[in-house]
Formats: structure tokens, C-alpha cells, sequence
């Protein structure tokens, strides 16, 4: 086992997840609702995205294979979005972006249909969760190191989860700023590990050398 690939999976994983910036868009989606409706919402969302992201841990490398990238090109373009990504969390670009897509299916779906989306997609499985997914699979080859991959995923699930439970007392007691502080914080650690991704991406680039 592998400590330091399952702690940088953990920490990629749950910074992309955000579950204290879900928080307030999951109150925003289950307004009127009650404890037990916003359980049950936020219960299936999880599940659902679990379910996404445990099948692109598992068939991450297969797809790239299957479409002709390397790991390393792929590691390459999915480190720059990642480093986007964490671009918007530093200057709250990101979290708008969220609350647009929130309010935009308020509208257009009946509320009932919320965990799907937009909560387990694309706020919670989106394109850069399912990027970096696909990203980590390539360092955990074999089956044993998948299941320790699909097991960090469901951990970080089951603390988004728990986030989404208790998100009424968690947003009184972060408040704007504590939300703000905590967004920027997990946006400079993101672009750090997209960082690591391009340049791990570089370095298995094997570049032919001219005579």
C-alpha cells in the first residue's frame, strides 16, 4: 500500500469535491424542504456519484487506451484543467459558476430530480473530478491498487455526505468569510497538485534524441 499515492488521491479528491462550498447550494437547491427530504437528496446524489466516479477509477486507463492518449499527454491537459479550476476557487470564480447551474436547474427540472442534477452532476462528478479520477488511475495499475482508489473515493463521498447532513449549522457556523477563506485555501492546494500532474506528465514523455 501506497501511503503517499492515497494521500495525494485524498487530497485531490476532496478539494475538487468541496464539500463546504457545496454547503450553501445544496441549502439553496433543498429550499422548502424538509430534514428528511434533504437527507434522501442528498443520500442519492452521493450515491450516484459515487457510482460515476468508482467506474472511471476503474476504467480510466482502459478509456485512454481504448482513444489512443498516454497517460502522460493525459496527464499533461488534465493538470491545466485542474489548475483552471483551481484559478476560479482562488478568485470565486467557481462558486458562482456552481450557483448559475443551481439556479438554471431550479427552473428547467422539478426539484425532485435534484440529485441528479445538477448535485451529482456536474456539482459533485463533474468534468474535473472525473478528470483528476481518471488522472489517479493511472498510478494505481493493478486491482488491489483500484479498490484502494475506489475506497478514497467513497471515503471523500462519505465526507461529503456528512457535510450535505449537517450543511445548515456547517454554513451559520463558516459564515461568508469562513467559506471564502476555506475555497481559497483548497484552491491554492489544487493548483499545487495540477502543478505536480504536468510536470509528472512531462517527465514520462519520452522524447526521442536526435544524432
Amino acid at each position: 500500500m501506497n501511503y503517499d499515492l492515497l494521500l495525494n488521491a485524498l487530497a485531490t479528491i476532496i478539494v475538487l469535491i468541496d464539500p463546504p462550498g457545496l454547503a450553501p447550494i445544496f441549502l439553496g437547491l433543498t429550499n422548502g424542504m424538509n430534514r428528511a427530504q434533504r437527507f434522501q437528496v442528498a443520500l442519492r446524489g452521493c450515491i450516484i456519484a459515487a457510482v460515476l466516479l468508482s467506474l472511471f477509477a476503474v476504467t480510466g486507463s482502459a478509456i485512454l487506451s481504448l482513444l489512443g492518449i498516454t497517460l502522460g499527454a493525459f496527464r499533461i491537459a488534465g493538470g491545466l484543467l485542474l489548475f483552471w479550476i483551481a484559478f476560479e476557487m482562488i478568485f470565486e470564480k467557481r462558486q458562482e459558476r456552481h450557483e448559475t447551474t443551481a439556479e438554471r436547474a431550479i427552473t428547467q427540472d422539478h426539484i425532485s430530480n435534484i440529485a441528479v442534477f445538477p448535485l451529482a452532476i456536474p456539482l459533485v462528478a463533474g468534468p474535473g473530478a472525473i478528470s483528476a479520477i481518471i488522472l489517479l488511475s493511472g498510478s494505481f495499475q493493478g486491482p488491489i491498487e483500484r479498490a484502494e482508489l475506489v475506497g478514497v473515493i467513497l471515503f471523500c463521498i462519505l465526507i461529503l455526505f456528512g457535510t450535505l447532513v449537517v450543511a445548515e449549522r456547517l454554513d451559520r457556523f463558516l459564515g461568508a468569510t469562513g467559506r471564502m477563506i476555506l475555497t481559497r485555501l483548497l484552491g491554492v492546494i489544487l493548483a499545487a497538485l495540477a502543478v505536480q500532474f504536468v510536470i509528472d506528465g512531462v517527465g514520462s514523455i519520452d522524447i526521442p534524441l536526435r544524432s
